[in-house]
């Protein structure tokens, strides 16, 4: 089972936990009322954890290859043949059957489809494509990581609109400069199994910058759930702190050219935007919940 469960990337699964909860909370905000259905919120919370596992089982099968030329993944269950292939298949695809399922019988059918486009991504544009092939293969994932929010605010809203474009584009931007820390601190290993992360294509340097660029581009979206009503002053002044310190810690990089410290620079990178991505929607949820009680 220990195995079975590393598959599914657990640890960056269940932290998506709080988008989809906070996502949940913001669309029933909007939707109106004073309560919150806690069944359908708990069906968003599984079905889209069960989703994302699936795509996690597939991405593993397919990057099975490459992973065995990586040092950090050289030892996944599939590489070393403690699960075999087609168990890992019949595995994703009944967590996959699952999770839509549930999405479908126990939220609405726009969460469900907002699910699919995720995982689609995720599992057919971004691991069987544009991971090997283009530089651009980050921003492909990160379009698959910014559903989540939107499928649990389409599970308590049923609708699709400006604020869940605005939490989608928080997701997108904020996992460029995550995923790019993660390639600084592994270039090596990118550059063995030749997929074409920007360090590895480009340099340091332009990925840096970047970086900094996409944080801009977080923060704004922030800003954009303030700018049109969907939260207050509070969660403003968090959005700004948080964007702030995290592209401080991103100037500073501009400053250090050592391969080693970089490395050591984008291990903080790395640690900061995961509080940061926490942080700011702990903030929402707790904001959309007040509004709700109140």
């Amino acid at each position: 089972m220990k195995y079975y469960y590393e598959l599914t990337k657990a640890g960056l699964v269940l932290g998506n936990v709080v988008t989809v909860v906070a996502g949940f909370l913001l669309g029933a905000q909007v939707a109106g009322g004073n309560a919150v259905d806690p069944w359908r919120l708990l069906a968003a919370v599984v079905g889209i954890t069960l989703v994302m596992a699936s795509g996690c089982v597939f991405n593993n099968y397919i990057d099975r290859d490459i992973d065995a030329k990586m040092e950090r993944t050289k030892h996944r269950a599939l590489v070393t043949h403690r699960v075999s292939a087609r168990a890992a298949i019949v595995y994703g695809a009944a967590l996959a059957a699952a999770g839509f399922l549930v999405l479908y019988f126990f939220t609405n059918a726009i969460a469900f489809f907002a699910a699919i486009v995720g995982f689609v991504f995720y599992v057919f544009v971004y691991s069987l494509w544009a991971k090997r092939a283009t530089v651009y293969g980050t921003a492909m994932g990160a379009v698959a990581g910014a559903t989540p929010p939107v499928v649990g605010y389409a599970a308590a809203s049923g609708r699709l609109d400006l604020a869940a474009l605005i939490l989608f584009l928080i997701m997108l931007a904020w996992q460029m400069p995550h995923f790019f820390a993660i390639a600084i601190r592994r270039e090596d290993d990118y550059a063995a199994a030749k997929i074409p992360v920007m360090p590895v294509k480009h340099d340091l340097y332009r990925t840096k910058v970047s970086m900094l660029i996409y944080i801009v581009e977080f923060t704004a979206a922030a800003f954009l759930l303030f700018i049109f009503g969907y939260a207050g002053p509070v969660y403003l002044i968090i959005a700004l702190v948080l964007g702030l310190a995290w592209f401080a810690l991103g100037v500073r990089g501009l400053f250090i050219h050592a391969a080693a410290a970089s490395k050591q620079w984008a291990r903080q990178m790395f640690f900061l935007s995961l509080a940061v991505m926490v942080v700011l929607f702990i903030a929402i949820a707790a904001g959309a919940a007040i509004l709700i009680i109140s």
